[in-house]
């Protein structure tokens, strides 16, 4: 009897580690790093970064209109400050000389899809057109490669997650939500952004809010005042050796 039951006993441990180097396997491989290990099935993208130095990112989302944008390259530039930009193909087609402006202020421009549809709802290869058919349309102009992405609504699922890792993008989320979109006023939007701030974070604002550039010399001033120094999404990231806990926050593995 004591013999079985140590059997079993072990047989347990080997289907045991046996899912667990399988779970690492795909972890390793979708780029989708270590979501699984805080009791999470679910893929996530990145929301902000594990970091101590008080780094953090300003993004904006380009989906409609320009009224706004140069004044907010305006506010970057006197603040010494660079942003990253995620483009929707249609615009970025539509205004190639605001794609010129954004890559020629040194600020990032990552994707934000071709179409702004909602992307948990199309199929792996509906995905792919979507992030390589955007991706070209800013390549043609910028001549440099797009890596960053940013889901359209925010809206994403595993396959998304999946798609967009196996073609070498990393997918960015955001765990400051300025709700410029919105009209809220200037100070409002400071507001918001200046007390959610924490060391890592990355902030979503959108290059035509009707008060964006208003709030932006508030929000880098104070905290750039406070110690914080803004960088690209593309040098807040780690590239490699990472995990994202089911909250979405990037940290290095251990």
């Amino acid at each position: 009897m004591f013999k079985v039951l140590k059997l079993k006993s072990v047989i347990a441990t080997l289907l045991t580690l046996g899912m667990v180097a399988a779970m690492c396997i795909s972890v390793r491989y979708t780029g989708a790093y270590a979501v699984y290990f805080n009791a999470s099935p679910r893929l996530v993208p990145i929301y902000s970064v594990e970091r101590e130095d008080k780094y953090i990112s300003v993004t904006f989302d380009c989906a409609w209109g320009t009224e706004h944008t140069d004044d907010i390259l305006a506010a970057l530039k006197a603040s010494n400050v660079r942003a990253t930009f995620f483009m929707v193909e249609f615009w970025s087609k539509k205004y190639p000389d605001f794609v010129k402006k954004i890559d020629a202020a040194g600020c990032e421009i990552g994707t934000h899809s071709a179409t702004h549809s909602y992307m948990s709802k199309l199929n792996a290869e509906e995905i792919k057109m979507e992030l390589t058919s955007s991706s070209q349309a800013i390549e043609e102009v910028t001549g440099k490669p797009v890596e960053l992405f940013r889901a359209p609504f925010g809206d994403y699922d595993d396959e998304l997650i999946r798609t967009a890792s196996e073609l070498g993008y990393y997918t960015i989320q955001w765990d400051v939500d300025s709700l410029d979109w919105k009209d809220l006023s200037a100070a409002d939007i400071a507001m918001r952004v200046i007390n959610g701030v924490k060391s890592g974070s990355v902030i979503l604002m959108h290059n035509n809010g009707l008060h964006t550039a208003e709030s932006l010399p508030i929000i880098l001033e104070t905290l750039k005042n406070r110690g914080y120094t803004f960088v690209p999404v593309g040098e807040l990231i780690m590239r490699e050796n990472y995990t994202i806990d089911s909250a979405g926050r990037q940290q290095p593995a251990r």
